[in-house]
């Protein structure tokens, strides 16, 4: 039986690469963007995740034409670089609002249906950034955690009823997020040149990290095996870095990490 997918995010990056395997595998796709037009990878429907109204209609609008919703995977999402210090509260909100609330809402619609149909398997995209909080990202690394906590409460609560949830930690992803970032340099000076060479080093590691295609293809993979952990890696190096940091003491790991990308 084909599998009828939700992919939000889906015209770009790690979206867009396992909407086009997921269609290529036989699956029925819809992909979720704000954008008014969508790609030949899946079927485009409009809706920002940060309205609920437009979440809950895009998500009636697949049911009603499928009868079923097997799979959601929660990509939409952006990052913001800056000193906390300098960060303006809304945008912090900004960010929670689409990388945790936007996903917060689309599975509270397709909660129910997987919960009638005893089955279902939803994907949330954290990021390696959970385990190993990055400086001058701060706010972004603070979304993929609640992402990964929010991931691991949940599959306890909705297991009995056949719902399996994983959150996806990826490393650097060579895609258009890097240029899409919000980078706040406000307070550069104060911060003796901080702020732009980490973020400097941040946007070097991820134009240089894996292809989207390559992580398109794990995410679909996910997708479709016959059992996910509640919480996997991808890329061979960044499942490494994760295991170290569970062996380190917490000081050491800031110190580490500090000296990467808060020089």
């Amino acid at each position: 039986m084909e599998k009828v997918v939700i992919v939000t995010g889906g015209t770009s990056g790690i979206g867009l690469n396992t909407a086009r395997i997921l269609s290529e595998k036989g699956c029925r796709v819809y992909e979720f963007s704000r954008r008014e037009s969508g790609t030949d990878a899946a079927v485009h429907i409009q809706a920002d995740v940060t309205d609920e109204a437009q979440v809950r209609r895009a998500v009636d609008t697949v049911l009603e034409r499928e009868g079923r919703i097997d799979v959601v995977i929660n990509n939409a999402g952006f990052g913001i670089s800056g000193a906390v210090e300098y960060t303006d509260t809304k945008d912090a909100q900004r960010q929670f609002d689409v990388n945790f609330f936007g996903m917060v809402r689309v599975n509270r619609a397709v909660l129910p249906i997987m919960h009638r149909q005893g089955c279902g398997r939803i994907l949330n995209m954290s990021s390696v950034a959970a385990p190993i909080a990055i400086p001058f990202q701060t706010f972004y690394s603070a979304t993929k955690a609640a992402v990964r906590t929010y991931s691991m409460a949940l599959q306890s609560e909705v297991r009995p009823y056949g719902i399996e949830v994983c959150a996806i930690m990826p490393g650097d992803i060579a895609t258009g997020f890097t240029a899409a970032r919000a980078k706040n340099p406000a307070g550069d000076d104060a911060y003796g040149g901080r702020i732009s060479r980490s973020v400097a080093v941040m946007e070097h590691d991820e134009r240089t990290g894996i292809p989207a295609e390559k992580a398109g293809a794990f995410v679909a993979k996910k997708a479709l095996q016959k059992k996910v952990p509640v919480v996997c890696t991808l890329g061979g190096k960044y499942k490494l870095f994760v295991f170290l940091t569970r062996l380190m003491p917490n000081d050491l790991q800031v110190y580490l990490i500090g000296k990467i990308y808060a020089s």
